[in-house]
């Protein structure tokens, strides 16, 4: 029997594309608290562009041994608001394999006073801190850290500020 022959093109259908806004308004579903992810706050000095920056970086709680992941985030900031929203991983191009977590490093430059960080997770999960940025003194402070009032939310991200990893100019 005879195969029939296509009268066109077959449609195919588009896949869906993630959206930080739609993260912001999704309910997420009741699940356990469960610490996933880790947001360090501190100074980075780029030596190639010789530059000063607020760097936050969010990094996995587990480590991958086989491949070498990154984070794939939104970030937006309004106002004093700085909004992170996590849209997945992806693999890096690696060689040899280390065992590290996943990472993803948002870069700031003009950062002075109270901002509060909002990590968002593609299921509607918000956490937040609020850091206080001081460049002339060299000094992070996590001011406090908290759950947004939501349905079902959860806890699922660390907020630190990681001293031991500050990198300022060289003097």
């Amino acid at each position: 029997m005879p195969l029939k022959k296509p009268s066109g093109v077959p449609k195919l259908s588009k896949a869906r594309k993630k959206n930080s806004e739609a993260a912001k308004k999704a309910i997420p579903q009741k699940k356990e608290d469960k610490n996933e992810y880790l947001l360090k706050a501190l100074f980075y000095y780029d030596e190639t562009m010789h530059r000063q920056y607020y760097l936050l970086r969010l990094e996995t709680i587990a480590e991958f041994t086989s491949f070498a992941y990154e984070i794939s985030v939104d970030a937006q900031i309004e106002k004093k608001d700085i909004n992170i929203t996590i849209m997945g991983l992806q693999t890096k191009m690696n060689y040899l394999p280390n065992i590290e977590p996943a990472k993803a490093d948002v870069p700031y430059e003009n950062l002075v006073g109270d901002y509060t960080v909002n990590v968002i997770k593609q299921d509607g999960c918000i956490n937040s801190a609020v850091f206080n940025f001081n460049i002339y003194s060299k000094n992070i402070k996590l001011i406090k850290k908290f759950i947004p009032l939501k349905k079902n939310n959860r806890r699922f991200c660390e907020f630190e500020v990681a001293e031991q990893e500050f990198s300022f100019q060289p003097e």
